[in-house]
């Protein structure tokens, strides 16, 4: 078996001891790390010349949504068109692109680029009225569709709130074009599902692995599995020999039904799939539940009302969460829950305390997802639970940043993801981008948890600096700690003898150029369990 030597760069091992961090030479011998430093050179049979290059751990995209950032890569994207001048223009450019198209799809908007931040069906009509039109939310907690749609949906005045949702109205109580949480779920997202095919599903697949490959990630855990994911990975296991160029850990989605035992029902089919023998290409590791919303609508579970008065139910009540949590907890599955109000974060660890108080001691590494207005104390409370702290540093980005603390509108702004607190209490910090809700670039990712300034808007300047991180930290947080979120902590996500060869190779070192060549920095290779996936072609170097 070839022995491959790289060596002529600088090497971050991700070592959580210090001085153990850095190394310049490291070898792969089939799919693993065999040896580094000085003992790296023995037995070499090939050598790479790494320029100079800095290579760290690959990547792992600790919350994110395959299938959907796939599809939302051959969507209209509308983050940047900051007015609904900007968002009708590129509807209608995108409309004239395809008139042939039976449907028009779009996503990344974000609510303070409409007027008043209430978006109306009648403003997509304006440009876009014979085909339904479907645009995701930034956040994609909301949907905002046309007239076209809402009738292809079948809703009307009549038409009811689903629990957990709502659905948009106007003053008179017609349908206004918005569909909010798991109305979007369950009306625009369930048409999407319906009418998508297989082969459109394995493109959106195939668009996914690609784009993550040129990012560096080598390994991701979805979080809103589901029958059609599965069975879109799969074929892509198949299409790739067995195997594919990142490992996907997986979370199935549960739904609230209001009744405790079909809700319990769920669980049945995740546990069939987590009990099927390991595999380091696609494994069911737990389940996902959807607590609250989100702040930039109003729809995350608070403990104080938002500035305009208001306040949000949660989507799992205690009284439906508990009983999950605990059969959850008791069958071996790892249990990650959205939470990004306090009041939803709470209610997660009462769940899980309820749920180790019935259970005892077990295994587990149980997580919370978001956190990015957290009650003082709760760091310290999941530490002690053992409770995983899932942070997205882009969700942080100051140019999408003043809606989010608008709706606030008091002293818990001063506290607006405070990565550090976690850090302090010990708990396990996990760093992802939440792909498609943000962009997937790791790199940008790091720029933002690092500097706490905007990747999107360098002009933007940064927002609570203080919680900035260093960058080995941050580093650190979205290689070996996500890596070690879904149990792996043993043999991937560091750069060390015994572990798996998943590394991406940085054309650009910013821990000597300094923060802000991560905005500039590339890629240049990428390699899972010792196979090139992504290797950048010469005019794309630098």
């Amino acid at each position: 078996m070839t022995r491959t030597l790289f060596r002529g760069g600088r090497i971050f091992t991700a070592d959580t001891d210090p001085t153990r961090q850095w190394t310049d030479a490291l070898t792969i011998e089939g799919e693993t790390i065999v040896a580094i430093g000085a003992d790296a050179a023995v037995g070499a049979d090939e050598v790479v010349d790494l320029d100079g290059a800095l290579v760290l751990p690959g990547f792992s995209d600790a919350h994110t949504h395959l299938l959907m950032m796939g599809q939302s890569l051959g969507q209209v994207a509308l983050t940047d068109a900051r007015t609904l001048d900007g968002i009708q223009v590129l509807l209608r450019e995108a409309r004239a692109a395809d008139p042939d198209a039976a449907v028009l799809r779009g996503r990344g908007w974000l609510f303070d680029s409409v007027p008043g931040g209430a978006p109306t069906a009648a403003m997509i009509d304006a440009v876009v009225s014979d085909v339904p039109v479907y645009l995701d939310a930034n956040d994609y907690h909301s949907c905002w569709v046309n007239s076209a749609a809402l009738a292809e949906l079948g809703i009307t005045r009549d038409t009811p709130d689903p629990l957990g949702g709502e659905i948009g109205r106007d003053a008179d109580g017609e349908p206004n074009g918005m569909l909010f949480e798991t109305a979007a779920v369950q009306y625009a997202w369930a048409q999407r599902d319906a009418s998508t095919t297989d082969a459109e599903r394995d493109d959106a697949v195939e668009r996914m692995l690609a784009a993550y490959a040129a990012a560096g990630v080598t390994g991701v855990v979805d979080m809103a599995f589901d029958e059609h994911g599965l069975a879109a990975i799969e074929r892509a296991v198949e299409r790739h020999g067995g195997r594919l160029p990142l490992r996907v850990s997986a979370h199935w989605l549960l739904e609230n039904t209001g009744e405790v035992e079909r809700n319990l029902a769920q669980l049945d089919r995740v546990v069939e799939l987590a009990r099927r023998p390991a595999s380091p290409w696609l494994r069911v590791v737990g389940v996902k539940l959807i607590l609250d919303g989100v702040i930039d609508a109003c729809t995350a579970a608070m403990g104080a009302p938002y500035a305009d008065g208001s306040n949000a139910d949660p989507i799992w009540p205690l009284r439906d969460l508990a009983p999950v949590v605990a059969a959850a907890d008791a069958a071996g599955l790892q249990i990650a829950m959205h939470a990004i109000g306090d009041a939803a974060s709470d209610a997660a660890l009462t769940a899980i305390e309820r749920a180790i108080e019935a259970n005892g001691d077990l295994p587990r590494r149980h997580r919370l997802e978001h956190l990015e207005y957290a009650a003082p104390g709760t760091a310290e409370r999941m530490a002690r639970l053992g409770v995983t702290a899932s942070l997205q540093p882009v969700h942080a980005d100051p140019a999408i940043f003043a809606n989010w603390a608008a709706m606030l509108g008091d002293e818990r702004v001063e506290r607006a993801f405070p990565w550090p607190e976690y850090e302090r209490a010990g708990a396990l910090v996990a760093f992802s981008t939440d792909a498609p809700t943000a962009p997937y670039d790791a790199l940008a990712n790091m720029y933002v948890a690092a500097t706490r300034a905007s990747a999107l808007d360098p002009s933007v300047p940064a927002v609570h600096p203080q919680y900035a991180l260093p960058l080995a930290d941050a580093i650190g947080h979205a290689t070996r700690d996500a890596a070690a979120s879904v149990g792996d902590a043993d043999w991937r996500g560091r750069l060390a003898p015994g572990y798996a060869a998943d590394l991406v190779v940085i054309d650009t070192d910013p821990f000597t150029e300094g923060a802000a060549s991560l905005l500039t920095a590339r890629p240049v290779r990428t390699m899972v369990a010792g196979r090139e996936t992504f290797a950048a072609a010469r005019e794309d170097t630098r």
